[in-house]
């Protein structure tokens, strides 16, 4: 007989900026009164900073957390805590490798933040480690877990459009300065190469995540996709826009993935200059409309429908207990209780094999733009005392 009583996830939070914020805002919201999910909870174990306890405490403070939360000054200590389950990785993606080595090496369930890493090879051991200890990881592309993504993804696969041949898919911020800089600080973790900077890793990705959810994820024979870039560089080194052709020949299907710090998707912040996200098929096309990392609502206009065309709006729900908080990252960590509660060890939804394809894409894009990053951030040879991970320069 099932048990009624849901399946608790305890969680240790690696990093304390604004990302960590607004997931474990997220994680303390009620699943049940918030998005009906009744089989599986969250608790907040512990918060770590690397090399400050009182910011860990402050942090604890300020989202209200329960007075159980511990709070680390070192991420040394989180990963070593035994009443943790999963590692949050929210740091800087020039942190992940390092940061979430760590955790797996202490046997720790992983979901590390987007970008899975800077590189492709350092992104292959990530996933080489969570195999040797046989512990769940996933790359917290929080887009792929919410509703629209996964009713746009059911409306593919059941022909709605036809076979899908081309997506055209953009995140772009307007940061442009009359000057020719844009709005960043050089030191900026956007534009600064230190910290893996640049438009792509931050940006970039959530374009190719609907290109490869729509497409890719959804080919029945894997097909590694041929790639063409083009790079424009900022004064820092980063990438300030870059553009990205990936070409299934064998699908006869192709996907365009933009993204840019001086040029805005939405112009206007009304959407009124078009969908961010154009899924095109032989029977017709979805648009999704909205930023590409949450977008609230897609259009089907199909080829046969004489103009007619059905507009499905979504929202993001709110916990009135949590001063009305819900930012959307709760269904990607429901994701990772579910799996972890069945024993998998990654999301079909975002397989390892998926998330190092993706890697290999942006790793082929930089490398044809000449973007290049230091050798502190993008070796693949662990270090539980890198600066990294200690904080310590």
């Amino acid at each position: 007989m099932a048990s009624n009583t849901p399946f608790t996830l305890k969680w240790g939070i690696m990093a304390t900026g604004w990302i960590a914020d607004a997931f474990t805002r997220d994680l303390l919201t009620n699943p049940v009164t918030t998005r009906d999910v009744h089989d599986v909870r969250h608790e907040v174990v512990a918060v770590a900073s690397s090399n400050s306890k009182e910011r860990a405490e402050e942090f604890l403070v300020k989202i209200k957390a329960p007075s159980s939360a511990k709070a680390y000054g070192s991420y040394h200590e989180l990963v070593a805590d035994p009443e943790i389950d999963i590692i949050y990785v929210a740091t800087p993606h020039s942190h992940h490798f390092q940061n979430a080595m760590l955790a797996l090496e202490a046997g720790k369930n992983v979901l590390c933040e987007k970008s899975l890493t800077v590189t492709a090879s350092q992104a292959h051991k990530l996933v080489d480690k969570a195999k040797e200890k046989n512990v769940f990881f996933m790359e917290a592309v929080w887009t792929r877990y919410q509703p629209i993504s996964i009713k746009i993804r059911e409306l593919i696969q059941s022909g709605a459009i036809g076979p899908v041949y081309r997506v055209i898919a953009d995140l772009s911020f307007g940061n442009d300065k009359p000057d020719g800089t844009v709005s960043f600080a050089d030191t900026n973790r956007m534009v600064n190469p230190d910290l893996a900077g640049g438009a792509l890793l931050d940006l970039g990705i959530y374009s190719l995540t609907w290109v490869f959810q729509t497409m890719y994820h959804l080919q029945k024979e894997k097909e590694k996709p041929k790639v063409v870039a083009a790079v424009q560089k900022y004064h820092t080194g980063a990438d300030e826009a870059t553009s990205i052709i990936v070409q299934w020949p064998q699908h006869k299907s192709q996907g365009i993935a933009l993204t840019s710090l001086r040029l805005a998707t939405g112009v206007d912040k009304e959407n009124t200059g078009g969908p961010a996200i154009r899924i095109q098929g032989s029977g017709g096309e979805i648009h999704v409309t909205g930023l590409a990392y949450r977008p609230l609502q897609y259009k089907v206009i199909r080829s046969d429908a004489g103009g007619k065309i059905e507009t499905v709006d979504f929202s993001i729900p709110k916990d009135p207990e949590r001063d009305d908080w819900g930012h959307g990252m709760f269904w990607e960590a429901d994701e990772c209780a579910r799996c972890i509660r069945d024993g998998k060890k990654e999301s079909e939804s975002l397989p390892w094999e998926e998330s190092l394809v993706i890697m290999e894409v942006m790793d082929e894009a930089l490398k044809q733009g000449g973007v290049t990053y230091p050798d502190l951030i993008t070796t693949d040879v662990f270090d539980a005392q890198s600066p990294l991970n200690t904080g310590k320069r």
